[in-house]
């Protein structure tokens, strides 16, 4: 495990530049075993979760090349194998093989998946989509068995009893060969799952619908790569730095953004009396004096993002009055907020409401980062603090954010990672 530390009391300013999404990459890394060609992409941030993917990957006999920003991945001779359990281990979103081996061999098995602990996250839509399109499902223990491997994968109609990313994706996966058309209704709308659909459609696919809430995808038999996809920007990185700017921030300017992904956070920013300056792919956040108490209500894109309010949290802890924050979506994410008292902050939950009261002073101190945001929560009140804060299991924050402390320098943060061979 990997420690963080954070000199506090500094204020940072100049440019950072968002790298492709986290959400994208890790459903686009799944989604090439399904082309019958090599395929390119580009944007790709350097975080922990594409290198267990590439493990992953490698297993199947799919190599891959990662290098500034650019991955290649081979799948031409692709091979069923066992996936490696630490790896599907490690993160959630390892899921999607569910769907694109089941896509690709008309069967899979997979390790139920693990990554960040925010409480339940079932699959039960998946499953339940994949039973539409023909596939037995059976589990056992900690892993599932999925096979149309007789009878092949088939169109159905599909309606998601809760709006569920995972499972919006999954179900395309699988469904991209099926024969016939299959229709998702209640679909998540999220910016990530256009992505993919794109990536799909520049290949031969034939998505319909991707951002809004039906769906409709008509099977093919190829799916051939000719060109480079470049995957969007981060839109979590982004509302991350946006609130780091606004806590600590001399003038920040955060490039390599798309405005329509962040209305939600950003109309939240000004809510809070943030003046900031949003110029086509960029937006600046000058330096802050003083900010309003508000309310967070989490909800499926285009609502606010449930990964963006624990970043938020942290500079909440510098506005008059007293915030809310609802999760409607992960109400248990809530791991921020002990360790942010160990901090001073004055912070509090209750029956899946957090209540965050101005604090005046906080004060460096050994933390954990539970999960990614949570983490990213942590760093962001690290440099708020007085003092020296290490933040242990710094690992969970670097399965999310690009180049971390490469940007954080570049603005004049005083920060480091070190090896935690304690644990």
């Amino acid at each position: 495990m990997k420690k963080m530390i954070i000199k506090g009391g500094q204020r940072l300013s100049g440019e950072v530049t968002i790298g492709g999404a986290k959400n994208s990459t890790v459903a686009l890394i799944p989604a090439a075993i399904l082309a019958d060609t090599p395929v390119r992409f580009d944007s790709v941030p350097d975080i922990l979760d594409v290198h267990n993917l590439m493990i992953i990957l490698e297993s199947m006999n799919v190599h891959s090349t990662f290098e500034d920003g650019v991955m290649v991945i081979d799948p031409t001779e692709i091979v069923e194998n066992p996936l490696p359990s630490k790896a599907i281990k490690s993160l959630r979103a390892s899921y999607y093989f569910m769907g694109s081996l089941l896509g690709r061999f008309k069967r899979s098995t997979v390790t139920f998946p693990g990554g960040d602990n925010i409480g339940p996250r079932p699959i039960d839509q998946h499953i339940k989509g994949f039973k539409a399109l023909g596939a037995n499902v059976t589990e056992d223990e900690d892993t599932v068995y999925i096979s149309a491997y007789d009878r092949g994968l088939h169109g159905a109609h599909i309606f998601l009893d809760v709006v569920s990313v995972g499972a919006t994706i999954n179900v395309i996966l699988a469904a991209v060969k099926a024969q016939g058309i299959t229709t998702i209704e209640n679909a998540a709308r999220e910016p990530e799952i256009i992505d993919l659909a794109m990536f799909l459609n520049n290949m031969g696919a034939k998505i319909r619908g991707a951002g809004t809430d039906v769906i409709r995808i008509e099977g093919v038999d190829k799916l051939v790569s000719t060109a480079t996809h470049t995957i969007i920007p981060d839109r979590i990185e982004a509302g991350t730095y946006l609130s780091l700017a606004t806590a600590v921030g001399d003038g920040v300017m955060v490039n390599n953004i798309i405005p329509e992904h962040l209305e939600s956070f950003t109309s939240k920013m000004l809510e809070l009396g943030v003046d900031i300056k949003i110029d086509g792919d960029k937006i600046f956040v000058p330096k802050v004096d003083q900010l309003k108490a508000i309310e967070v209500n989490t909800s499926p894109f285009p609502g606010f993002a449930t990964d963006l309010q624990q970043p938020l949290t942290a500079s909440l802890l510098k506005a008059t009055g007293q915030s809310v924050v609802n999760d409607h979506i992960y109400p248990e994410r809530i791991k921020h907020v002990i360790e942010l008292q160990k901090m001073g902050a004055k912070i509090k939950h209750a029956d899946g409401v957090i209540y965050i009261n101005h604090s005046e002073k906080l004060t460096g101190a050994e933390v954990e980062a539970g999960e990614i945001r949570a983490g990213a929560c942590l760093m962001i009140a690290a440099f708020m603090a007085q003092g020296t804060t290490t933040i242990t299991r710094a690992d969970n924050i670097l399965r999310g954010y690009d180049s971390l402390v490469k940007k954080l320098t570049k603005l004049g943060a005083d920060v480091s990672i070190t090896t935690d061979n304690t644990l």
